[in-house]
Parts: C-alpha cells; sequence; structure tokens
C-alpha cells in the first residue's frame, strides 16, 4: 500500500504535464496568428502585442469567457460560417487556407491569451 500512493501521484503528474501546451506550439500558434499570409489574424482582430490590427472583429483575448471549450474556439476558425453565415471571417479549414495542424496551434495560442 505504501508503493501505490507514489505510484499513483507519479502517474497524475505525468497526465497533468501531458495535457498541458507547450510554450514552443504557443509560440508556433501565435506565429500564424501574426503572420500576414497564414493566419492573418491581425487583419480583422486586435491581439496583444500585435502591430496594426483591424478592427473588424472582437479584440482576441479573454476567449474562455466567450467560448465554452477549446473544441468551440476550433470550430469557429474551422468554419465561421456554419454559425454565422454573413460573417467576414474566413474558413481556415473548410477552404484549406491552415492545415489542421495548424488550426490547432492557433488555437491553443489563442486559448493561452489572457
Amino acid at each position: 500500500m505504501k508503493l501505490f500512493l507514489p505510484v499513483l501521484l507519479g502517474l497524475l503528474a505525468a497526465c497533468a504535464a501531458a495535457t498541458e501546451i507547450s510554450e514552443a506550439r504557443i509560440n508556433a500558434g501565435k506565429k500564424l496568428a501574426f503572420d500576414r499570409n497564414k493566419g492573418n489574424c491581425l487583419a480583422c482582430h486586435a491581439i496583444d502585442d500585435g502591430e496594426s490590427p483591424g478592427n473588424i472583429g472582437p479584440p482576441l483575448a479573454a476567449l474562455k469567457t466567450r467560448f465554452k471549450d477549446k473544441p468551440q474556439l476550433r470550430e469557429q476558425i474551422f468554419d465561421a460560417t456554419r454559425f454565422n453565415p454573413e460573417t467576414s471571417m474566413p474558413p481556415f479549414g473548410k477552404n484549406n487556407i491552415l492545415s489542421p495542424d495548424e488550426i490547432d496551434q492557433v488555437v491553443d495560442y489563442l486559448w493561452s491569451l489572457p
């Protein structure tokens, strides 16, 4: 029984670490979001420390208060027209503007914003 608790705590710590998003992945998502030839989020949205942001869309901050979870945010980025056919937001996934992994990186970055 004495061995069980340390093993269990070790497994829980490993699982918690596995769910954390690496800083490198968040930085890759930020790079895509700021890249004027890829994600280009700054064309329409203000993002902290972004240069020359647009004001067509809402500021990209505190997204955890606007979306129930990361999958919902991902769906918005993948194809915002599913939720609002009149949106000016491009369907980044549906139109293959970003790959699925690139969308996931952008989501990880945006979800990390305060």
